[in-house]
């Protein structure tokens, strides 16, 4: 299963020359960039853990991609997404996010039905990801 969360999550992966085009034009909009990662991708989880602060001084894209790959280094079998916030309105609003990672195993999701009261069906999904196996061990 191939997760699909954020902008060109339906396309195929970006090579990293294509993750520096998208760089370059969050940051010739003016947008802070900032990189993420998780080993428990729910579609429900969108506060991931952020591989230091946002890069909200950076204006160049060679910068921004070492920090990708010292990020790939420390967290390979992560899923890893990049960022850009919009604070023209005086807010920091996220305008793009796109995973640039994954790891080699996708664990995906199962639907687990619930019947309630009155004939009700419920449905609720379940990540593998935080099944009683230890992190590392669960893909």
């Amino acid at each position: 299963m191939r997760i699909t969360q954020g902008t060109f999550s339906y396309l195929p992966e970006l090579s990293d020359q294509q993750i520096t085009a998208q760089v370059d034009y969050c940051l010739d909009k003016g947008w802070a960039l900032a990189i993420e990662y998780t080993d428990d991708p729910h579609p429900r989880n969108t506060y991931w853990e952020m591989f230091g602060p946002p890069m909200f001084d950076l204006r160049d894209a060679a910068g921004v991609m070492r920090e990708l790959a010292n990020c790939r280094q420390t967290f390979p079998q992560h899923y890893i997404r990049m960022t850009a916030f919009d604070s023209s309105m005086g807010v920091e609003s996220l305008v793009a996010a796109f995973i640039v990672n994954r790891p080699d195993k996708e664990p995906g999701f199962r639907l687990v039905r619930h019947e309630d009261a009155g004939r009700k069906i419920r449905y609720s999904i379940e990540s593998y990801a935080v099944q009683a196996q230890p992190e590392g061990s669960r893909y």
